[in-house]
């Protein structure tokens, strides 16, 4: 079949339309990541851009870097009410509006691979759970759109200290996300306080902390965190921050489907890219640093992991007796897990 040149015209004008019939819009959110980070750096300078090349134009996306207009626990406010368009940001920052964000935002060692818990979020349940704990909040009820949710990394931990294992933990002042992170951690005999991780750095250097549930290795080696904290945790031991992908709802619901599917569509790709990406890197800079012989990279037995995860169980427990959405939020994620055949 021969198509005439002014039909391939006419068809990429109608692609060209299905997007443009609204006005140009540049989404404006704020990411948990600090402006330099390798993640923010990804997002900004790799990612963000394809936005617009997917939708000709009439979306593009800026992306801020943590506490760029609000501080880091009130994104979500300032969405709702219109303050920003989006947010990308940590979920365990809102433990403190109800523990089930603590449970869908980090599940303490629940998951052994970023990618499982992807797949929760975008096909097993998460978003829609999310959804359902936004709903439930008097400030963002019917003002929030949840878009997606995943992490890039299982977090490394930084550390002054040589923690070979569980015992290793005790008595140590280590910074950690609050709600259930911080609870293992208190269960194990450690001293978490909650520190952001742009201030995660001056913390370690001034001893706030001895050690710190930090991010990625790559950001951390970016953050210079390894010059001084010289007994990195690697793999990490518990924590993979879920990130979320949350816009105004209003403006959301202007756009077009085709838009609205750009959207979720970026966001997967932007993700599952990122995550790849960062295991890479961290594998890389893992294996220099070993080869150095200034830090001593840690990798837990199999059997301390496993007593950190029993641990954890315990916790996941405990925490779900809090409200019936954190109740909800667990069964969700155990009933992902069964299935999927890591229970």
């Amino acid at each position: 079949m021969k198509f005439k040149f002014t039909t391939i015209l006419a068809f990429l004008a109608a692609i060209t339309l299905s997007f443009t019939n609204v006005s140009a819009k540049n989404i404006k959110v704020q990411a948990s990541s600090k402006a330099g980070d390798w993640a923010h750096k990804f997002m900004t300078e790799q990612y963000a851009p394809r936005l617009k090349a997917m939708t000709g134009g009439s979306l593009s996306l800026t992306v801020l870097p943590t506490k760029a207009v609000v501080p880091h626990r009130e994104t979500i406010d300032a969405v709702a009410n219109g303050i920003l368009d989006g947010d990308l940001n940590a979920i365990s920052y809102f433990a403190g509006r109800d523990p089930a964000f603590a449970i869908i935002g980090d599940l303490i060692a629940g998951y052994d691979t970023p990618d499982q818990l992807q797949s929760y979020c975008m096909v097993g349940g998460g978003k829609e759970m999310l959804q359902k704990i936004y709903d439930s909040l008097k400030v963002t009820a019917g003002k929030l759109k949840v878009i997606g949710c995943s992490p890039y990394s299982r977090e490394a931990l930084v550390s002054k200290k040589k923690i070979t294992g569980v015992a290793g933990l005790k008595g140590v002042k280590i910074r950690s996300p609050e709600g259930l992170a911080a609870e293992v951690f208190r269960l194990v005999g450690a001293a978490p306080s909650s520190i952001p991780f742009s201030e995660v750095y001056t913390s370690l250097e001034k001893g706030i902390v001895d050690a710190a549930d930090a991010s990625a290795y790559v950001n951390n080696t970016a953050h210079g965190m390894h010059k001084i904290a010289k007994f990195p945790i690697y793999p990490g031991i518990h924590s993979m921050a879920n990130l979320q992908f949350v816009m105004n709802k209003k403006l959301y619901n202007s756009f077009s489907k085709d838009q609205q599917s750009a959207l979720e569509t970026w966001y997967v790709a932007a993700y599952t890219t990122m995550r790849r990406l960062a295991d890479m890197e961290d594998k890389e800079l893992v294996a220099r640093d070993k080869a150095g012989g200034d830090i001593t990279v840690v990798d837990w037995a199999q059997e301390e992991r496993d007593k950190f995860r029993k641990i954890a169980v315990g916790a996941w427990e405990a925490y779900a007796k809090k409200t019936p959405l954190a109740r909800e939020a667990l069964n969700s994620q155990l009933n992902y897990m069964k299935k999927m055949g890591m229970l």
